[in-house]
């Protein structure tokens, strides 16, 4: 089916009301947007300006009534406060779960990597295949910050060594490091939705629950010994600048074994200096700095 989109642009008091209007003829309700303002890096955000309201009309024997009835609406609406025309786009129906899988294709990284859509086969056989479906966490393997971290991993060869992943996201980077040899991960992460979907990219790559655990938490609970391991030659933490530099007071140093390496991800490239000052702090030297456009990522031992 296609659809015809009808969209005003108002202010925040005359939302709700042609949001009201709208959804009495759309029978797949109704979609606000807003522009967000953050105040700074942590900032969840505030919502600031004129919203804009849509809905979708199904374009079939009914589509012209429902707009004449639509319109007027409105017009009566528009008679107690002024209100913009209406703007219609019609809309050509299509599966955007399929749509979406078409734009997302393998990923070379590095010298020996390839991230791989979980439904599509590796074309590079040659390359060590990641097999990843993001569902809702972060890290698909499309973001500069998480290809960073992949390169870094590579020249490390994790050897038969364990593997602390903070804030493990879709599981991304734990995968790789058992496929590129370490012995065992454990991921942990503050969001539920991260320990799925890590629990599910690690079965599409066949890693056994044996060798990759992942929990509910973060360095906290990890120090006081909630998991199977407490330290680890390589530690992982593709996060944000800020929320590093406030692990690290919350022990992530802690995490890394004596003579081990800490990769770090999620930096601006003008956070780097606070981040590597932090490091340094807790006892840790920078032995590498990786750039991709306006992101770093930092190996430090």
């Amino acid at each position: 089916m296609n659809w015809l989109e009808v969209s005003l642009t108002v202010n925040g008091e005359l939302a709700e009301a042609v949001a009201d209007v709208l959804a009495r003829f759309a029978p797949n309700g109704v979609t606000t947007e807003q522009a967000v303002k953050f105040n700074d890096e942590e900032d969840e955000g505030t919502p600031v300006g004129p919203i804009t309201v849509r809905a979708y009309l199904p374009a079939d024997e009914t589509l012209e009534e429902r707009r004449q009835k639509l319109e007027e609406s409105l017009f009566y609406l528009s008679m107690i406060q002024p209100l913009p025309a209406p703007v219609f786009t019609p809309l050509a129906d299509q599966n955007w779960m399929e749509a979406w899988k078409e734009r997302y294709q393998p990923i070379p990284i590095g010298r020996r990597l390839i991230i791989v859509p979980a439904w599509l086969e590796s074309p590079d056989v040659s390359r060590i295949a990641i097999k990843i479906d993001p569902g809702m966490a972060f890290g698909t393997g499309t973001h500069p910050t998480t290809q960073l971290c992949l390169e870094l991993l590579e020249t490390l060869t994790p050897g038969d060594g364990n593997v602390i992943d903070v804030g493990c996201g879709s599981g991304i980077l734990s995968v790789a490091a058992l496929k590129l040899g370490a012995a065992f991960a454990l991921g942990v992460d503050i969001d539920e939705a991260s320990v799925k979907a890590s629990r599910e990219n690690a079965d599409a790559n066949g890693i056994p629950a044996s060798a990759f655990a992942i929990g509910l938490g973060s360095v906290t609970e990890v120090l006081a010994g909630r998991f199977q391991v407490r330290q680890a030659p390589l530690v992982v933490a593709n996060i944000l600048a800020p929320i590093i530099n406030r692990l690290f007071d919350m022990g992530l140093a802690e995490l890394v074994s004596p003579g081990g390496a800490l990769i770090l991800s999620g930096i601006l490239a003008e956070q780097a200096g606070g981040v590597i000052a932090c490091a340094a702090a807790h006892g840790l030297k920078l032995v590498e700095k990786r750039n991709s456009g306006d992101w770093v990522a930092l190996l430090v031992r």
